[in-house]
């Protein structure tokens, strides 16, 4: 199999495949109690939130990563995903460990509940609880999901000589793979364990010989993964299913209901499980499509890792894969029952230099691990895939168990207690989410406000594809309904004309002048030498120069003292620089006040700061932007609430009004403004002004958006005194792709869930 591999594939294509994880976690109070209180209504349904549900207990959060093509992205999505979870439990927090933290007895266990549609899933485990008690239900851990790339299959299939249907063929490539999964699976839970202590409350649970080991937790000699041992969730008997065929297979299961000993396929705990198509027709579909994919069952939660797994470990498992696809089975009879024990030797002992059996020949812990280890090793070599680093530190770790992740644990719970370990890593993990609270992890190429939207999307079980990736432009989907989605504003509820109109600035001038809604007085240029012409009109008054169709803020001068015959000409060209036509118009006194409507309503008013630094009486202004442009909320993009200050042109032009250039050093206290206009995307700052705006403002911003027709717009108001309802007030601009990080996060003030209002003007919530 080896050789045939190499022939048919290069070494890129090797590795191909279909990653996902599944993340089972505990919510938790501060003092590492399992918590009380109800699954987050923000997650929606959780029996159709496919990203974020619950398991067994009400209490017990399960994550879901999509499957990707490549694990970097899966790896980034179950830290996206604990995030999200982490940011919508309150106080609470998210146990980074496989076994559980303090828990009560059984009956105060809350089990998840469920709508009337779905009651067949609380009697389930209603069921398991009364069973196998709720102690066992609680142990958390990660499934790994993994199919091989369908092309690799099918080139296998058609370079083999074996008479069979392509669904048998790739069957028994998935058994075979299973098959060796279960012999080899002991070293998976050597290198990957993470569970070598049981807290106190969980003593009952468990059937090896404990000691204590440090404040509340116990343990065995030379544990690994109590999940994995005899205190781990299992069959009240030890389970054989046949994996020599998907038939043999369905039997198994079938005999094992028949005699009573579990009451359906979803109750045979295996470190293995065959998946198909469809799960709702366990049987049925397996039969007829054949395995989708396999389950791992084996592995821990990694408390060092946010996400539950570590890049590395799923690097591993890429090329683990792959030994399992090429290793020659033996025909020793009692292997099953081999793997089990070697197993529950590991996991219990597996620290210690214990002995293992291959084919029923007792070698040491090392040995064994060695030699699969250097088969492993070999493959990466002949296969040219790159992963000698990798394997290498698993050689390591075999050699030493002092590098295992079990052998860490214990060390940190003797040191600090049980409970103390994990939760000052959960702090630790809900303060980066929390500081990541504005990004999703891994898409951080895409526009914040796209960001935003994709994870409250994803929060809320809608299904989120990405589209075109450089254009921001994903899907969104729940039941059959999908919307599509460009810059996190644009969407099929805003027709193209009304685009338009908040395009060119004449038009919309026009359309909010019929409604009777106020607007800057002014005069528009088709050309540079018109407007040259024309300029000695406005020296020395309060005016505005910007090009007819932008955005951002860009190429637009203001001078609301005047400006001389000189800087007027320069403002004329920066603005043709950007449009054909430019306008100039009266400069409203007041400040400027973004206003977003959502669906005829504002849902997030801001007052922007136009780009500023405060002087030290030392520094320049080159330097004091420097220093403010180090803030982690700026960048450049719009991937951050902020974006740097940039010391361009338009800044250049506007510190000559007061006098001033970058050199200059202010004063200690004394704020220095580099540009008239407030854009964010410009470098300035945000400050939510929604609950202190008079609603006067707030009809007629969306009167001015109805105007346009627009049902996402952002409304550029100037108001002389934003707390007088009888103010002086202009709209100065429409925008019709508004930003809407800056109202989720600004500058100062109350963060507002602006994508929810979104995902309602799409009817997906």
């Amino acid at each position: 199999m080896l050789e045939k591999i190499k022939n048919l594939f290069i070494s890129n294509e090797i590795l191909k495949g279909n990653y996902g994880i599944e993340r089972e976690t505990l919510r938790v109070d501060n003092d590492g109690k399992l918590a009380m209180t109800l699954h987050s209504e923000e997650f929606g349904d959780k029996a159709n939130n496919s990203y974020i549900t619950t398991d067994f207990s009400e209490s017990q959060i399960e994550v879901i990563t999509p499957a990707f093509d490549n694990i970097e992205e899966t790896y980034n999505f179950t830290r996206a995903l604990y995030d999200i979870a982490a940011m919508e439990i309150g106080d609470e927090y998210l146990w980074p460990q496989s076994m559980p933290c303090i828990i009560p007895e059984d009956e105060k266990i809350p089990v998840a509940k469920y709508s009337e549609d779905n009651k067949a899933s609380e009697e389930y485990r209603e069921n398991l609880l009364k069973k196998y008690g709720g102690k066992k239900q609680l142990i958390s851990g990660i499934h790994y999901n993994f199919s091989f790339d369908e092309n690799i299959i099918k080139r296998l299939y058609e370079n083999s000589n074996e008479n069979l249907s392509y669904k048998e063929f790739k069957n028994n490539i998935y058994l075979k793979v299973a098959r060796n999964y279960l012999r080899y699976r002991w070293l998976i839970v050597y290198l990957l364990g993470a569970a070598p202590v049981v807290h106190e409350s969980f003593i009952d649970g468990c059937k090896c010989p404990l000691k204590k080991v440090s404040n509340a937790g116990y343990s065995s000699i030379g544990a690994i993964s109590h999940r994995n041992g005899k205190c781990g969730y299992k069959n009240k008997i030890d389970l054989f299913p046949s994996y020599n065929t998907i038939g043999a297979y369905l039997e198994s299961i079938a005999n094992y209901i028949e005699d009573g000993i579990i009451e359906s396929h979803k109750e045979l705990y295996s470190q293995v499980r065959l998946k198909p198509s469809d799960t709702k027709s366990f049987t049925t579909s397996l039969l007829n499509d054949g395995i989708k994919y396999l389950e791992y069952r084996s592995i821990d939660v990694n408390p060092f890792e946010k996400g539950g797994i570590a890049l590395d470990d799923l690097k591993f498992l890429q090329i683990f894969n792959i030994f399992l696809l090429v290793k020659e089975e033996s025909d020793y009879k009692n292997w099953q029952e081999e793997a089990l024990e070697n197993q529950q030797i590991i996991a219990i002992n597996g620290l210690e230099d214990v002995n293992l059996k291959s084919d029923g020949l007792l070698k040491s812990r090392e040995s064994l691990g060695l030699e699969i280890l250097n088969e492993i090793m070999y493959i990466n070599n002949e296969l040219s895939l790159g992963k000698e680093d990798v394997i290498s530190n698993m050689i390591k770790k075999v050699k030493d168990s002092k590098l295992t992740y079990a052998y860490k644990v214990t060390k940190l719970i003797e040191e600090n207690g049980y409970i103390e370990s994990f939760i000052t890593l959960a702090n630790e993990y809900k303060k980066n989410a929390y500081n990541n609270r504005f990004k999703l992890e891994g898409y951080e190429d895409l526009e914040l406000s796209t960001q935003i939207l994709m994870k409250e999307a994803i929060k809320r079980g809608i299904n989120v594809n990405i589209v075109d990736r450089s254009e921001n432009f994903i899907s969104l989907k729940k039941d059959n309904k999908i919307e599509y989605v460009k810059q996190a504003t644009k969407t099929s509820k805003d027709t193209y004309v009304s685009v338009l109109i908040m395009e060119n600035k004449t038009v919309t001038k026009r359309v909010l002048e019929e409604k009777g809604v106020k607007v800057p007085n002014g005069y528009e240029f088709n050309s540079l030498e018109e407007a040259k012409l024309m300029a000695k009109n406005y020296v020395n008054k309060p005016i505005v120069i910007k090009p007819k169709s932008t955005n951002f803020g860009i190429g637009i001068n203001i001078f609301p003292q005047g400006a001389t015959l000189e800087d007027i000409i320069r403002a004329f060209e920066l603005a043709f620089k950007h449009d054909n036509t430019v306008l100039i118009e009266e400069f409203i006194k007041g400040k400027e006040y973004r206003f977003l409507v959502i669906d005829d309503k504002v849902v997030g008013i801001l007052h922007r700061v136009p780009a500023n630094v405060i002087g030290d009486g030392e520094k320049s202004i080159r330097e004091l932007v420097e220093i403010k442009n180090q803030d982690p909320l700026r960048g450049k993009g719009y991937v951050t609430p902020l974006e740097k200050i940039n010391l361009e042109e338009n800044a250049k032009l506007f510190l000559k009004q007061q006098g001033k250039d970058f050199d200059y050093i202010p004063l200690l206290n004394e704020v220095v403004y580099l540009r008239e206009n407030s854009n964010i995307s410009t470098g300035g700052d945000s400050i939510d002004y929604t609950d202190d705006i008079p609603e006067k403002f707030k009809e007629i911003a969306v009167l001015a958006a109805k105007a346009a027709g627009a049902k996402i717009c952002g409304v550029d108001m100037m108001l002389e005194d934003y707390r007088d309802e009888n103010t002086n007030y202009a709209i100065i601009e429409l925008n019709f792709n508004p930003a809407i990080h800056i109202h989720s996060y600004p500058y100062k003030g109350k963060e507002r869930k602006i994508a929810i209002e979104v995902l309602k003007l799409l009817e997906l919530i």
